[in-house]
């Protein structure tokens, strides 16, 4: 992957405040989307994989689509795994991002970034993996759901969870109940794709970027 990757989406409108954000990229994540939900939120949004302007954000977002050994590496590859856990700002995983910000993730064997304390494991062959569609979020407790009723349902696709833990901030159901969304100081994430969620997701996406 090339170095020092950047690609400013939209100029902000008026209103924005000048707000920094980055979307981590590092070959992993379903970056159009967040790109969309962001621009229709009124903001502008920055592609890049260069640690100093991650680290100059307002806002970082890391997303994540794929397998999780391989996103490791490519993470290594630039060192973002050494510079995620040491970021102030709030930082948002999303799918495949949080599982990675996780202490172990049973996929590929892969050891995680350590910065939510639970392990990441696979669903049982009880239930249709990967689980795939809607599916209600509950157990709200972050400001991260601010104006967010209970059970609002959210898009979700994974076979990997994490289980229920002492930093949940939302729960869901898919065989057992598991973490859906996790919260560490200034570190959150979310395991259902907000910017596919509709207009309740998007709420959850300007929650973080007003945070």
């Amino acid at each position: 992957m090339s170095q020092n990757i950047t690609e400013t989406v939209s100029a902000p409108p008026s209103g924005a405040g000048g707000l920094k954000i980055v979307i981590i990229n590092y070959g992993a994540g379903n970056i159009q989307s967040i790109k969309f939900a962001i621009q229709r939120l009124g903001y502008e949004a920055v592609l890049s994989d260069d640690i100093e302007e991650i680290r100059a954000a307002d806002k970082v977002i890391f997303p994540g689509v794929g397998e999780a050994s391989s996103a490791m590496e490519k993470l290594k590859s630039t060192k973002l795994d050494v510079v995620i856990p040491t970021l102030k700002q709030p930082v948002l995983g999303i799918c495949l991002g949080m599982q990675l910000m996780c202490n172990y993730c049973e996929e590929g064997n892969t050891k995680g970034l350590g910065i939510f304390d639970v392990d990441v494991v696979k669903f049982s062959n009880v239930v249709k993996v990967p689980q795939i569609g809607w599916n209600q979020i509950y157990n709200l407790k972050s400001p991260l759901f601010k104006g967010i009723a209970e059970n609002e349902y959210m898009y979700l696709v994974h076979s990997f969870y994490a289980p229920l833990c002492a930093e949940t901030i939302a729960t869901t159901n898919y065989e057992l109940d598991y973490s859906s969304a996790l919260e560490n100081d200034n570190f959150y994430g979310t395991q259902f794709h907000p910017e596919k969620s509709g207009d309740i997701g998007e709420q959850i996406l300007k929650n973080f970027l007003e945070l």
